[in-house]
């Protein structure tokens, strides 16, 4: 059995399969070599994983042993010019931690042929690493690595892959494929495929402004904390009291500047905060001295630690008289963070937004740890940057908040990032005024965006405009070919779970939203509903007001529009009224959260709830013409009621269940009889009653469900 056969069968990737080999003591393999018998078993209950101690050590020396006797056999008729070599070579061989190699391996004989196994053992990890596109064809791995597409062709074919040249390749056959011909493959994004990054000139860094990402839970009054220090009033214009974009802002302290990033806290705007924690040299963590540490807190302390950034603590709302700082951290110890004062590496500041408190002290700690972490940047040359929210506007088109990383960018410049390419009309900082310039760790906003880019995509500049429209029209020509090989045909499991659904009841939904990270963050909050049941099914999703458009395609297919900040146009709202379209506009995500949670349960089927009326006693028989049977009862509990359902219970076994047909007292035919009084009931279509029945009268109730 080959190694990409056996990986295939276990459902990893061959790379680690080899890799697997490798630690079991199985070495110098490729993708199409055979696994040794003994190996197939234990991989196969392990999963694919090496085995400690799979394979004894004598058994894993004895191939070296025969590989290095073959080159003897080929060394004879050379003059015995090297027995020095050798003589150094076999203390090499002996005084391994092995233990056991010295007694199976030191033959003096064998040792001068193990001078050419030695040289090679180190050569074989440190195969050159191939970066390919995801979903390139075998034509464009033949030009990577210099071979003709037939090349690439047969080695798939050999593999057991029936591909054409021109064909999109799997991840798993890519690497199939580099590993055959001696290279490490690296499946990458198409916009992380970049260029030979340029050398970095030491002479031409310079100091540049720390960008300070705030982070933390909602309503622990990050941007609260940032109006004071810039003294605005940005929470005013917050639907909500919470952030819901990412702001970025600069600020100036004794003549140097600071750049903050301001992220949401609130639990729907994960994504958003890991956009922050990467792009950010130094996170302040703040945290509310009367709220103590919360889920965001972790989950912010989380990205920051994974973007590998210093952090530092802001203990806010330090005026409170239930303010309690010294909890806070005890809380942040008990997540590994100590602070300075108690022996730690992490500062902590106590401050209140509101009083303005200590606002100085905040500034002055984070000047001092972008000192230690020595910030610089070559202000010269093509810029280069994060794109950090991006929105549709109505009157200037697509506008993206950008952070300049290296570099200067200029009016008139030309960008790409991801499939979008740009050719700088304006830029505005954060004040909307107009910026010719911007430097490193600058952030802007960019006028000229052919389409809205992805919130997070990396932007450079690149030669001229058609450069940029060249190389989007590339990446989005790549964007496609990869699309195209994850979408591969259903297998049968799969094929089931779709008839399942399809008969799960379906929400569709139209999303628009003013930025690209809201509306993210939005979807992404619908989908996390539970989709057991009913299903949200987004069917389209996009920046920008509501447009008739949207309507139509909501009419088409029986969705509702949600817009989050932004609003219909007249014309839109006009065939709404006129279509009967649910349009549902929101300023808050948590009022949009709970409105489609509801509709969701609204959809549900009722749950039946079975209520018990009364229990009768039948006593006697009386056989009345035309009727049948009538038994004559003593209601024990409840009351009995006529048309209602009912079952008849013998000896603790339900022997019937139907409806009360008549219900009479004496000769009188009543509506309904009390505990405590005798009557005679006659079950619809049932006439084996015995004394000694119950009788039990019910009803089932419809009860709404919740999500």
């Amino acid at each position: 059995m080959r190694v990409h056969e056996l990986a295939k069968e276990l459902g990893v990737t061959s790379k680690d399969l080899l890799a697997a080999l490798e630690a079991m003591g199985f070495e110098g393999r490729t993708a199409s070599s055979s696994v040794p018998d003994e190996a197939v078993p234990r991989l196969r209950a392990s999963g694919g994983k090496a085995v400690p101690g799979a394979k004894p050590k004598a058994a894993r020396e004895e191939p070296v042993a025969r590989a290095r006797a073959r080159p003897k056999a080929k060394a004879e008729p050379v003059p015995e010019a090297k027995p020095k070599p050798a003589a150094k070579t076999a203390p090499a061989a002996a005084a391994r931690p092995d233990g056991a190699a010295t007694a199976t391996v030191a033959v003096p004989p064998v040792a001068p042929a193990s001078q050419p196994a030695a040289a090679a053992a180190p050569a074989k990890p440190a195969l050159p690493s191939l970066k390919v596109v995801r979903g390139s064809s075998a034509q464009d791995l033949a030009e990577k690595v210099g071979r003709t597409p037939s090349d690439i062709v047969k080695i798939l074919l050999s593999l057991g892959e029936m591909v054409t040249a021109t064909q999109s390749l799997s991840d798993d056959a890519i690497t199939l494929v580099a590993t055959e011909l001696g290279y490490e493959a690296e499946v990458v994004g198409f916009e992380e495929e970049a260029e030979e990054e340029e050398q970095v000139d030491e002479s031409r860094l310079r100091p540049r402004p720390p960008v300070v990402t705030v982070m933390g839970h909602v309503d622990h009054g990050k941007t609260l904390l940032l109006d004071a220090i810039r003294k605005t009033d940005v929470v005013s214009q917050e639907f909500g009291g919470i952030t819901q974009h990412i702001g970025a802002y600069q600020v100036h302290v004794d003549g140097r500047e600071i750049t903050f990033i301001d992220t949401p806290g609130h639990e729907a705007f994960t994504a958003m905060r890991a956009r922050g924690a990467q792009v950010t040299d130094i996170a302040v963590l703040v945290v509310a001295a009367d709220d103590g540490v919360k889920p965001q807190t972790v989950e912010a302390l989380d990205h920051a630690r994974a973007a590998e950034v210093p952090i530092i603590v802001a203990v806010n709302k330090v005026d409170k008289p239930e303010a309690d700082p010294q909890r806070v951290r005890q809380q942040m110890v008990e997540l590994g963070v100590v602070p300075a004062e108690w022996g730690g590496t992490v500062e902590f500041v106590d401050v209140s937004a509101k009083a303005r408190t200590n606002l100085d002290g905040l500034l002055e700690t984070i000047l001092l740890v972008a000192d230690l972490e020595e910030l610089k940047a070559d202000p010269e040359g093509r810029a280069r940057g994060a794109v950090i929210d991006a929105n549709l506007d109505k009157g200037r088109g697509a506008v993206a908040s950008v952070l300049v990383q290296k570099g200067s960018l200029d009016v008139g410049d030309a960008l790409v990032a991801g499939t979008a390419w740009a050719k700088v009309r304006a830029m505005l900082d954060e004040n909307g005024q107009p910026v010719e310039e911007a430097g490193p760790s600058k952030p802007v906003q960019i006028l000229g965006w052919s389409a809205v880019p992805n919130a997070g995509d990396d932007f450079r500049e690149v030669e001229d405009e058609r450069e940029a429209r060249h190389l989007a029209q590339k990446r989005e020509a790549k964007f496609r070919a990869a699309e195209l090989v994850t979408s591969r045909p259903p297998n049968l499991q799969e094929l089931m779970a779709q008839a399942r659904q399809a008969e799960v009841p379906e929400l569709n939904l139209v999303v628009k939203a003013d930025v690209q990270g809201s509306l993210g963050a939005v979807m992404d909050a619908f989908l996390k509903l539970p989709q057991e049941e009913v299903r949200v099914n987004i069917i389209h999703g996009a920046t920008g007001a509501i447009t008739e458009s949207d309507i139509a395609l909501a009419v088409a297919s029986n969705a509702i529009v949600v817009g989050f900040n932004v609003r219909p146009d007249a014309n839109a709202r006009e065939l709404a009224d006129r279509e009967g379209v649910d349009v549902r506009l929101y300023r808050v995500i948590y009022e949009a959260i709970d409105d489609i949670r509801n509709a969701l349960a609204g959809m549900l089927k009722p749950e039946e709830r079975e209520i018990e009326l009364g229990r009768a006693e039948v006593r006697a028989l009386f056989r009345v013409p035309r009727v049948g049977v009538v038994a004559g009862s003593y209601v024990v509990s409840g009351n009995i009621t006529r048309n209602s359902r009912a079952r008849v219970v013998r000896d603790g076994v339900v022997v019937y269940e139907g409806r009360i047909g008549s219900l009479r007292r004496f000769k009188d035919d009543v509506r309904e009889v009390a505990e405590g009084f005798e009557c005679g009931i006659s079950i619809e279509n049932f006439q084996d009653v015995h004394e000694s029945d119950i009788i039990e009268a019910f009803e089932v109730r419809e009860v709404a469900r919740q999500l």
